[in-house]
């Protein structure tokens, strides 16, 4: 009896092992067995996505003359529409684009702004003119989003623990992608012309789109009918513990992300002294910038995984303002990179971690939708930033501009730290 008991007692311990070893290997099992290759997958793809979004910016206003518009007062208002159009339309589809993702998975709407963001582009070098090139920059805002759809599709599969070193790679690859790009497609079009470079973006973005069509795997469940009403409504998103402060922190980071972003050429051109190698060293400057922020958003995500994001999210938006403080009073190029290095690490931080906060607060479920809502905050914030900034710059000149962003910054970090309540 006592060797039954034994054995029963050593079946019921392993058994009990097995549970805890299978509790241990849940995160790794949350999504699907092949998460990490889903999460390299998308990695790629977005780098793509993002350096072919970008190869066209550097001669948007060229190819806008090259159209017609020869009038030098029009080509930066129709530069600006251009700008605007998409974002207009990009901030309306983007929950809309998100309630679908949530019904029919993340991975179709992927393909979708990839696939379509690839035809799109590819029809911009036969525009002849400017209106036509207007419609289709409108269209891309609304069929498009590839960030939005990725980061979506990659919340939703990897592990909770591994959320903040898995969206840091991601907007790594943003960074890195929105850096390599302007000076990859504008010595393209010094060599090609205007037009050739819109089919090397279409190229890359239909790559990025094979890309997630073969390597990235989602085991999504479609929710049942009945559910549409009572799962993922919006007020259900909405009343996520801290989701309407963190919509409200997308809106004033990419507002004072935004805030100085038109007037920092002409800031380097008045450090710089000589118009001819403004535009050399402006260029310079954001590159480091842009690598800075890689690195950063690399390195926060693992450290946000362990200290938490919300702490994260505190230490690089107070950075980030106390990096722009000193910007008002640089003397020389050399201490405004320097400045603007260190600024590097605490923005690159700063996404990251808010879009971590979002996928531990909103149900996995809707998170289509919430990043949908998300990308709407955003926009919003970057369509107010230009004209604020521009504004304060004609009236008070181009250096308190940079004050008060680091102001805001200081008081959002402050703001996050005593007012937003989120469950990690």
């Amino acid at each position: 009896m006592a060797v039954v008991m034994d054995r029963q007692e050593l079946e019921l311990e392993s058994l009990a092992g097995i549970e805890r070893e299978l509790e241990h290997m849940a995160p790794e099992r949350d999504g699907h067995l092949r998460w990490r290759v889903t999460l390299y997958t998308m990695w790629v793809a977005q780098l793509l996505a993002m350096i072919g979004f970008a190869f066209v910016m550097p001669f948007i206003p060229f190819y806008i003359r090259e159209l017609g518009v020869t009038d030098p007062r029009l080509v930066p208002i129709w530069a600006g529409l251009l700008v605007t159009g998409s974002g207009v339309t990009m901030s309306l589809a983007a929950p809309l684009w998100g309630w679908v993702a949530d019904r029919y998975g993340r991975k179709p709407m992927v393909q979708r702004a990839m696939f379509g963001g690839a035809i799109i582009l590819s029809l911009m070098a036969f525009v002849r003119s400017v209106h036509q090139l207007l419609a289709l920059r409108v269209l891309q805002g609304a069929i498009t989003g590839t960030v939005a759809a990725s980061v979506a599709l990659v919340s939703s599969v990897v592990p909770k623990r591994s959320l903040g070193h898995s969206l840091g790679l991601m907007q790594m690859s943003v960074f890195v992608g929105s850096s390599l790009g302007p000076y990859l497609g504008g010595s393209a079009a010094e060599h090609f012309g205007y037009r050739k470079p819109f089919l090397v973006t279409g190229a890359l973005l239909l790559l990025g789109g094979l890309l997630v069509l073969l390597g990235a795997r989602e085991r999504f469940s479609r929710p049942a009918p009945e559910e549409h009403t009572t799962r993922g409504s919006l007020r259900e998103i909405l009343h996520a513990p801290g989701l309407l402060t963190l919509l409200s922190v997308y809106t004033l980071m990419n507002l004072t992300g935004s805030f100085v972003g038109p007037i920092f050429p002409l800031f380097v051109e008045e450090i710089v002294g000589e118009k001819g190698h403004a535009a050399a060293q402006t260029g310079l400057i954001l590159a480091v910038t842009g690598v800075a922020a890689a690195v950063a958003a690399f390195m926060v995500g693992g450290i946000s995984d362990r200290i938490g994001h919300k702490p994260m999210l505190v230490i690089c938006t107070a950075l980030g303002g106390l990096m722009c403080l000193p910007q008002a009073a640089a003397q020389s190029v050399g201490q405004l990179l320097v400045i603007r290095a260190i600024f590097g690490l605490g923005a690159g931080g700063m996404i990251p971690a808010m879009n971590a906060l979002v996928a531990v607060t909103v149900p996995r479920r809707n998170l289509g939708q919430a990043y949908g809502i998300t990308t709407m905050a955003s926009a919003l914030g970057w369509s107010i930033g230009p004209m604020l900034g521009g504004w304060m710059a004609s009236a008070l000149g181009l250096r308190p501009p940079f004050v008060v962003v680091g102001a805001l910054l200081l008081l959002l970090a402050l703001g996050v730290q005593r007012g937003m309540r989120v469950r990690e």
